[in-house]
């Protein structure tokens, strides 16, 4: 509870923005009667107050445990993070069969190609024809605003049809369904391929790896898609949604069904752009998949026994029981593919 205590005066401060008086306040009042707490089970640990002792010990070490395999495995995801060079010099095709439909694979990096992604073509040579790399992160304030929630970028050039797509989360957003999270997903590319990169947008953050240089933008306007369903409805069943990013055209029927995006005729669209948005709703029509990775820690040869422990046993017993990305994103189980790898740390 102290430990508790001194984590909260400081998310008073941090995120919070409050004054210091009232974090210091909160920290003397609460911490002094936890101190007597403390100081009382220290006084009676023969007596039986060991109890609440060995307990707050053991899940502290659990936290411990579980804090520096985190640091280790993303340590490990930007060691062995492939270089866009690589991926340019494979060509277009990325040297592999590119079937159809939308690729997401889940990573914890915001630049660079993940391992997990040349881990799986080189053991699996085929992957969809629109590729995403998909990184998910909880900002330390309560909400973010939807225009500010998709940063979209492209990796490579545009026949590659690589993008990458940072989400943020507040601490108090709650993530939408898998439905709404890929109309969201779809319409904030389409709109990055509208907007057709240019340098002069507001809110973005420049980044270059070797011969490549990634621009993610921040997405607060949309492409106008027609919603089309499969099911025959009245005109008046229609209404428009708005996301603040986009504009839909949902036909309401008593059921849901599968929902098809329509690129409208009448708008002002190049050529080239129209073909790649064209490739992108074809792409959401044949269905997405969601590829993550299954990370097994092992502690690399020599180690000491305490860190075997930790990593080998602890860790790993943590990991298989915590909730993983695929749930935090409310993604169907059936679109999922989890690829193993073996991370020495």
């Amino acid at each position: 509870m102290l430990v508790t205590t001194c984590l909260m005066s400081l998310v008073i401060v941090l995120c919070w923005n409050n004054s210091i008086v009232f974090s210091l306040v909160f920290l003397l009042f609460f911490g002094a009667i936890e101190v007597l707490y403390f100081s009382a089970s220290l006084v009676k640990f023969r007596e039986g107050a060991w109890v609440p002792i060995m307990l707050s010990l053991f899940f502290m070490i659990m936290m411990c445990v579980w804090h520096y395999g985190t640091i280790k495995k993303y340590e490990f995801d930007v060691e062995n993070k492939v270089s866009i060079s690589w991926l340019l010099n494979l060509g277009p095709s990325l040297g592999i069969v590119r079937v159809r439909g939308i690729g997401l694979i889940h990573t914890e990096l915001m630049s660079g190609i993940p391992a997990i992604f040349s881990h799986f073509v080189t053991n699996l040579p085929a992957f969809h024809q629109v590729l995403v790399f998909l990184c998910i992160k909880s900002v330390p304030i309560p909400h973010i605003r939807p225009e500010e929630r998709f940063w979209v970028g492209r990796v490579g050039p545009k026949q590659y049809r690589l993008y990458r797509v940072v989400v943020r989360y507040g601490y108090r957003d709650v993530p939408k369904d898998d439905i709404e999270f890929e109309k969201d997903l779809v319409c904030s590319i389409a709109e990055f391929i509208r907007c057709g990169d240019s340098d002069d947008q507001n809110g973005s953050l420049d980044g270059a790896t070797d011969h490549a240089c990634e621009r993610l933008s921040s997405i607060s306007k949309g492409l106008p898609f027609q919603e089309d369903d499969d099911s025959e409805v009245n005109g008046s069943d229609s209404s428009i949604l708005s996301t603040g990013k986009e504009t839909y055209q949902n036909a309401v029927g008593p059921k849901a069904k599968r929902v098809r995006f329509v690129l409208p005729k009448d708008a002002q669209i190049d050529g080239e752009v129209r073909s790649e948005l064209q490739e992108l709703t074809d792409a959401r029509e044949a269905g997405m998949s969601f590829i993550t990775g299954r990370a097994h820690m092992k502690a690399k040869s020599g180690s000491g026994l305490v860190k075997k422990i930790a990593i080998n046993y602890i860790y790993e017993f943590l990991r298989r029981n915590s909730r993983g990305s695929v749930t935090a994103a409310n993604i169907p189980h059936a679109s999922t593919l989890e690829v193993g790898m073996v991370c020495q740390v």
